[in-house]
């Protein structure tokens, strides 16, 4: 791997990072050199992830529910037992619902806030004497928050608090990014269209489903795991050293 693009040395966390676009991230990053965490609800999915991904690097599992204030405190308390400092946290736990909107409960719309807006927010906080010790103005400490184009573009799919939840992310984001750039701590914003996640199975098992969803894209197609792992790498290692407050669609031109 060239230089610019190691991350060897270099310490992450990656919540949500036991499957889909949280799982292609943390391979990336151990891939690069990273020691990894992952964080997930399930004990039994950190522990798998943090093995098979040991056999590529150095990864470690971290078991909390981000759906509260006490489980975001419980994780920080936990990662600072484990390191001194952390280089590269990534934000990407989450989650939607979908109803009709005559039905659309006050509940979904409450948890999908919680998790997507509250629980990043309270991360970052809670996280921030860890980025500081890492960063640098020579190698700032890097925050990667997944977005979504959802939060971009209009194309709801009746998953009405989704949207506006990454649209809430990316505005918090650039707040940060803004506030955070003297202390040595970039944040910048992943903003992914189609991937395979557990979120889009129902999609990628159906045929018509499928081809009808890539009608919409202009790539016709849906993103590849190594896109989504390259672009990650990328702003969390040299390469995005200079980049702060930044929203990249990946997304195969859809957001157009």
């Amino acid at each position: 791997m060239h230089p610019y693009f190691s991350l060897q040395g270099r310490t992450a966390l990656v919540t949500g990072g036991t499957r889909g676009i949280g799982l292609m991230i943390a391979k990336a990053f151990v891939e690069a050199g990273a020691t990894v965490y992952v964080c997930a609800r399930d004990a039994e999915a950190c522990a798998q992830t943090a093995a098979e991904l040991s056999a590529l690097g150095t990864c470690h599992g971290i078991v909390a529910n981000l759906a509260s204030e006490e489980g975001v405190q419980h994780l920080a308390t936990q990662l600072a037992d484990h390191i001194s400092q952390l280089d590269i946290l990534v934000n990407n736990a989450g989650t939607t619902w979908g109803a009709p909107l005559e039905t659309y409960p006050a509940k979904a719309w409450d948890k999908v806030m919680q998790l997507n807006v509250t629980s990043v927010f309270g991360c970052i906080q809670q996280l921030l004497p860890l980025l500081r010790k890492a960063g640098s103005a020579a190698n700032p400490a890097r925050v990667i928050n997944i977005g979504s184009v959802a939060g971009i573009s209009s194309h709801g799919e009746q998953a009405y608090a989704y949207g506006p939840s990454k649209a809430a992310l990316h505005q918090l984001s650039r707040l940060l990014a803004r506030e955070l750039v003297g202390e040595h701590i970039n944040v910048n914003v992943i903003a992914p269209g189609r991937f395979p996640s557990k979120m889009t199975r129902f999609i990628a098992q159906d045929d018509a489903a499928m081809a009808a969803d890539c009608a919409l894209i202009p790539m016709q197609r849906w993103g590849r795991e190594a896109e989504m792992a390259a672009l990650a790498i990328s702003l969390a290692s040299t390469a995005g050293a200079y980049m702060t407050g930044a929203i990249i669609p990946i997304d195969g031109g859809f957001h157009l």
